[in-house]
């Protein structure tokens, strides 16, 4: 059962304290998020010295989770209460991360213990968000996911430019290593206010007979058969493939071929915050007025080719207009996630919501390690800068997928789910 929020009431959903919990619980989480996408791999090029290969492998190694243990996550968080995943996966992420700092004062801290880190981190990852995504219809209702979906958007951009404000002096101030400090006390603080969440969730029910391999092909059979997830999961593969590329070789552009110290690093990536912000709390708004399905390839082709604004950057001003593009890809990608998220959960049995996720993820999300190492590979052979340029026409041809599917003309959220196939 949904919670049934007054129209009236502003705050709508957060007047649930189960609710304003997984709200409080995904701040902490997020921002601790954040400053790890700013101070690992800045662990990595400021600290230990690393060439564009290895920040490029070290993002590969963060996101290689997606692959490794993509689809049985699915099946496996299936089985499983949801919250007590997210519990367990934030706690654990918040003891790996604490190694990287108490390995740099012990004088033991070297890449590969950051490609181990990350990589750890990243399978935990997997895991939490399959079980995030499966746990949001069970907690506020079918009905309420889109200002669910919604009003967590706005929380994560209002991280999104606290993180890098604060890791950026953090940074500068303590050093990378130690700024990860501040990440593993937010993944654990998140658990923690996860565990007081009231609302009982009912355990799955589980076959006599579980087959990894069935239960896993069932998941990618539903996918694959709806036009309108497997457009979503496929426009997200080109766009993560080509954005990881981009962002591999962002902030060696930044420091080595601009000059920016973290402190304008952390602005840029605040400013884009700020445009994650925007979008979130127009998300709703722009979805009703352009279309439920519209704007998920809308919000993609009107705001990737601003990336290419910071190749053509030099120090000065003009790094600080070509951070407006990637604020302006951040608001147009808020938009485009809250449109698909809500699609998707909409479009899928309660059954099926892990296997659902988790498919989706391993595939949009199985390119960025492949990203990651292409952006290293890139950055090597054409520099930071060309890298740039390709990533950002790459981005812009992710709206394809869609713009060829069903979303193309699609105005209002399904009123029916997508086709449930028989066990």
């Amino acid at each position: 059962m949904g919670y049934a929020m007054p129209k009236s009431s502003r705050l709508g959903l957060l007047r649930n304290q189960d609710f304003g919990r997984l709200f409080a619980a995904t701040a902490l989480g997020q921002l601790g998020d954040r400053i790890i996408f700013l101070a690992l791999p800045l662990v990595a090029i400021a600290a230990l010295h690393a060439d564009e290969f290895q920040v490029g492998l070290l993002a590969a190694m963060t996101s290689a989770g997606s692959l490794l243990v993509g689809l049985p996550a699915g099946a496996w968080v299936d089985r499983m209460r949801k919250r007590s995943v997210m519990i367990s996966t934030d706690l654990a992420r918040a003891l790996f991360l604490l190694t990287v700092p108490v390995a740099w004062w012990a004088g033991l801290l070297t890449i590969w213990w950051l490609y181990a880190v990350a990589l750890v981190h990243g399978v935990l990852t997997v895991f939490f968000d399959v079980a995030y995504v499966s746990y949001l219809p069970h907690l506020v209702g079918r009905g309420n996911l889109v200002e669910g979906n919604s009003k967590l958007s706005a929380m994560r951009s209002v991280t999104s430019i606290s993180g890098p404000t604060v890791a950026g002096p953090l940074v500068g101030l303590i050093g990378a290593p130690a700024t990860l400090l501040a990440s593993s006390v937010g993944m654990a603080m998140s658990g923690l206010i996860a565990i007081t969440i009231r609302k009982s969730e009912r355990k799955p029910e589980s076959s006599d007979h579980p087959r990894l391999a069935r239960e896993i092909k069932e998941g990618l059979k539903f996918v694959i058969k709806s036009p309108a997830l497997r457009a979503i999961m496929l426009g997200d593969a080109i766009f993560n493939l080509f954005l990881v590329m981009y962002q591999a070789m962002l902030l060696v552009f930044l420091e080595r071929e601009i000059g920016l110290q973290s402190v304008g690093i952390g602005l840029i990536f605040s400013g884009m915050g700020c445009g994650a912000l925007l979008g979130a709390l127009s998300a709703t708004r722009v979805s009703n007025r352009v279309g439920q399905g519209t704007v998920i390839w809308l919000a993609s082709l009107v705001t990737c080719p601003l990336t290419a604004l910071m190749p053509l950057a030099q120090a000065g001003w003009s790094v600080y207009v070509a951070a407006i593009g990637l604020a302006t890809l951040s608001m147009g990608g808020v938009v485009r996630v809250v449109a698909q998220s809500s699609i998707q959960q909409t479009l899928t049995p309660d059954r099926l919501l892990g296997r659902m996720s988790a498919t989706a993820r391993f595939v949009s999300w199985g390119g960025i390690p492949l990203g990651g190492l292409l952006g290293g590979a890139s950055g090597s052979v054409f520099g930071a800068a060309g890298t740039l340029w390709i990533g950002a026409a790459g981005m812009t041809l992710s709206a394809l997928p869609s713009v060829l599917s069903p979303l193309r003309t699609m105005r209002t959220l399904p009123t029916e789910r997508a086709p449930e196939f028989a066990r």
